[in-house]
């Protein structure tokens, strides 16, 4: 993975994507990622998404329907968006021409719509015809 491309971190060792809390209840696991210029923003969102989404490379193992909670950077901004969301894409290793990673769609709230509208606002001066996406 380059620099320039998103780079994601879990904070969690490899393994379920949902951990266990104290007491037995599930809680969704975190993932960070922090994404460093714009061509990482146009290639890891998916607009296609309903409610918006956002590609985050990993070899972390998940299903489909999993509910992670994402911790994002973007750019030179100090702010830290957190959103819940939950995997809609997973690409396996070894896919052509794409990255390993999982698509996370945004949670349909506040902080959801927050980032979606985040991340549109930045991509609106990239050309969509010509952007190089880690998904479709």
């Amino acid at each position: 993975m380059s620099e320039s491309a998103a780079a994601a971190q879990p904070r969690q060792s490899a393994g379920t994507p949902t951990m266990t809390a104290p007491g037995g209840s599930a809680r969704p696991s975190v993932m960070t990622l922090a994404i460093r210029d714009e061509a990482g923003v146009a290639s890891s969102y998916m607009p296609f998404v309903q409610g918006g989404g956002l590609f985050v490379p990993t070899t972390r193992p998940a299903n489909l329907g999993d509910d992670l909670y994402l911790i994002i950077t973007l750019l030179d901004d100090p702010t830290r968006y957190a959103v819940p969301g939950k995997v809609v894409w997973i690409t396996p290793a070894g896919s052509t021409g794409r990255p390993q990673g999982l698509g996370i769609q945004f949670a349909r709230n506040e902080a959801g719509e927050q980032v979606r509208a985040k991340f549109e606002t930045l991509i609106a001066s990239v050309a969509l015809s010509s952007r190089q996406t880690s998904t479709l």
